[in-house]
């Protein structure tokens, strides 16, 4: 381990005095191993939460803007041209600094969570986006045969249009679930202890900030390839013959 540096792994984050195995005793508690781990569980949890937030408000407004109401489409247009069009790290800001201010009670709820409602409503807007364009995609008639058998246009939406249009946008979703975990990694800019605040404090506290980068890079990697995996998965098992991409 010494060699490649390894060993920076299994020092004390305090003195750096070198902990023995690190990497199977609960002595490595404080060694710079345990905070990387610690840093990618809270990468991880904030990609995972981001995503539910995002979900929630993207299939929302993607319904919003495909409904004939025109004052939903365009609280939903509004929505999603805001959240597109502002660069992200200035929306946490916005989150982390200006709402805080405007909203003094916010002041004590954790960075943690203001990052995660950021992060997922910026990506709202691009999965808003995607539902449209999969609801859009199908065929008219699915919509006028929901209402002609008397559901509601809720119920159209909820047992005939979702589904189907679902199945068609898997392929963007998992791109963007992919997105959510990289686009993480700025967090560390409103000072949440994640994947790249780790790499940038433990390479200038080891000198060693290549290793460092290459350790949170893969786990970045690892963690968008599970993701892809999970996505892939779903894609198979809710595929319907005879639609886009069915067999």
């Amino acid at each position: 381990m010494a060699i490649f540096g390894l060993d920076t792994f299994c020092r004390d984050t305090i003195d750096k005095e070198l902990i023995p195995n690190c990497l199977k005793s609960a002595s490595g508690d404080t060694s710079y191993l345990h905070w990387l781990l610690t840093g990618w569980g809270t990468a991880v949890s904030l990609a995972l939460l981001a995503l539910v937030v995002a979900m929630a408000f993207g299939i929302l407004m993607g319904i919003l803007r495909t409904t004939p109401n025109k004052l939903f489409v365009l609280i939903g247009d509004v929505w999603t041209e805001v959240f597109r069009n502002v660069p992200l790290i200035i929306q946490l800001f916005i989150w982390y600094f200006v709402v805080p201010a405007i909203f003094p009670a916010l002041q004590a709820v954790p960075g943690f969570v203001l990052a995660f409602v950021g992060l997922g409503l910026f990506t709202s807007s691009r999965i808003s986006e995607q539902i449209k364009a999969g609801i859009q995609s199908l065929p008219k008639g699915q919509r006028y045969a929901g209402l002609a058998v008397g559901l509601t246009l809720p119920q159209t939406y909820r047992h005939v249009l979702l589904p189907m249009a679902f199945r068609i946008v898997i392929p963007p979703l998992t791109s963007e679930s992919m997105n959510i975990v990289k686009n993480s990694s700025v967090a560390f800019a409103v000072s949440v202890s994640e994947l790249t605040m780790f790499a940038r404090q433990a390479g200038e506290e080891t000198s060693q900030p290549v290793l460092m980068f290459l350790a949170v890079t893969l786990l970045y990697f690892i963690s968008a390839f599970a993701i892809n995996r999970v996505m892939k998965w779903v894609e198979v098992k809710v595929r319907v013959p005879g639609m886009i991409g069915g067999k």
